[in-house]
């Protein structure tokens, strides 16, 4: 099976792990680019809520890690402000919302904005107020929760 002697095998296993260790590494390379690729230029799609930018918006077929990765990379862009990024992926929902040091100051909390919008997903979760991330079973949902989100956000600036 392993395409080699009995006196190799150990040398082959590690041949082949180490293969595979550099294919998935490269496989989630790849997806961390197609996830931000798919994503577009979406700061035209930024908000201002009570004077704290909010960017808020859906991302295909893409893992926590990878939100996380694609949240800091648009939090950077941002500059100040929060992002939330819900993602369908295999028939359910991740989402991930961070804070920056500025919003949080005028009262953004994470934690609590991933409170007050995994319900719409069917799910839970929450954080911390720089960062929270929540998980769901209905992907229906997603537009909702997108769109509750700068209320939730309103009742939490001072």
């Amino acid at each position: 099976m392993l395409k080699t002697s009995p006196s190799n095998l150990v040398e082959r296993c590690e041949h082949l792990m180490a293969e595979m260790k550099t294919l998935q590494s490269e496989n989630e390379s790849l997806k961390s680019k197609a996830a931000k690729d798919a994503l577009g230029d979406v700061m035209d799609q930024v908000q201002e809520v009570k004077g704290v930018k909010l960017l808020a918006t859906k991302v295909a077929g893409v893992d926590m890690n990878g939100l996380r990765e694609l949240g800091d990379q648009l939090k950077e862009k941002l500059g100040e402000g929060v992002v939330v990024l819900i993602s369908d992926s295999d028939g359910k929902v991740n989402m991930i919302a961070m804070a920056t040091d500025g919003a949080m100051g005028q009262g953004a909390h994470a934690g609590n904005l991933i409170k007050g919008i995994a319900a719409l997903v069917g799910g839970g979760g929450g954080g911390r107020p720089n960062m929270a991330q929540a998980g769901g079973k209905n992907p229906a949902g997603i537009e909702a929760a997108i769109t509750e989100c700068a209320k939730v956000l309103e009742g939490q600036i001072q």
